[in-house]
């Protein structure tokens, strides 16, 4: 009973140390998105060929706000297939905050960015190549986050900052007890040997807690990670099927299912792809 009141207390002054990260992170990203999302939205509008290029890089922002906007103005007719895509598997919800309430490792931030960037660059051209910039217009589009209700203007930016806090903290909470749980009674290799280390099967399993609808998706697939339980490799490739809920809004405003399983599948198997290669080069050649 003393180990695990000594683990539960560590679990808890652990993710309390994280609080305040998180709170400025979310207030500077409300921020944001409060005051420019009709002008990101027109950005969008109007970028043309470059749409994978700017899809990738505003999808690396934390949260899952871009992917949402995006699946509206996909749905609406304008954006491509290509910067739909190339949003989503930039998009890492809550992982990159996470990560940098975790001071000792902020540093590897800038190649897990860097990684998802590319990977979603390449995605986004080669799928408008092949699918022709197929375009929709049945639905108009929305407001950024707009399904959720949170941007009203008497809430301002601190009330959903606050709350998107609360719910990534519990989850942190949550999570970070079970697994500290695991790797006390299982230990690590052990932890690690469930979660088909060492194999390629890893970052495809990884891949399919990505599509999990929720920001739960991206903070066990951190969690895991910040633990050395999963590879970089898998960690990548799960955020990259990791939407938050961006995939959710795109079955709600785009009426075309086998468009969107057909989304759904470009994404897996990216997501797949970009694992493999990257477990491969760390196999071979150290990477």
């Amino acid at each position: 009973m003393e180990l695990l009141a000594d683990m539960i207390l560590d679990t808890v002054l652990d993710c309390l140390k994280m609080l305040p990260f998180l709170f400025a992170a979310f207030l500077l990203i409300e921020s944001l998105e409060h005051y420019s999302g009709n002008l990101v939205s027109k950005i969008f509008g109007r970028i043309g060929r470059k749409g994978p290029i700017v899809g990738a890089l505003a999808g690396c922002v934390p949260q899952c706000g871009f992917s949402v906007m995006a699946a509206n103005l996909y749905a609406g007719g304008m954006i491509s297939s290509g910067t739909l895509i190339a949003v989503f598997l930039a998009t890492s919800d809550e992982a990159i905050l996470i990560i940098l309430s975790n001071p000792d490792r902020i540093s590897e931030v800038g190649v897990l960015v860097a990684v998802k960037i590319l990977t979603a660059i390449i995605a986004g051209y080669l799928t408008d190549l092949f699918l022709k910039n197929r375009m929709e217009t049945l639905k108009n589009c929305e407001e950024i986050c707009g399904h959720c209700g949170c941007h009203e203007e008497a809430a301002g930016i601190f009330l959903p900052a606050w709350r998107h806090t609360r719910k990534i903290f519990l989850y942190l909470l949550v999570f970070t007890g079970v697994l500290n749980f695991c790797i006390q009674f299982l230990g690590i290799e052990r932890l690690s040997a469930i979660l088909l280390s060492d194999t390629f099967f890893q970052p495809v399993a990884a891949a399919v807690i990505g599509f999990i609808p929720n920001c739960a998706a991206s903070v066990i697939l951190i969690q895991l990670y910040l633990s050395e339980a999963i590879s970089f490799a898998s960690v990548i490739a799960g955020l990259c099927t990791g939407t938050g809920v961006g995939f959710i809004m795109l079955c709600r405003v785009n009426y075309h299912k086998k468009e969107n399983a057909k989304i759904a599948g470009l994404l897996f198997i990216f997501a797949v792809m970009v694992g493999i290669v990257l477990e491969s080069m760390e196999k071979f050649i150290g990477f």
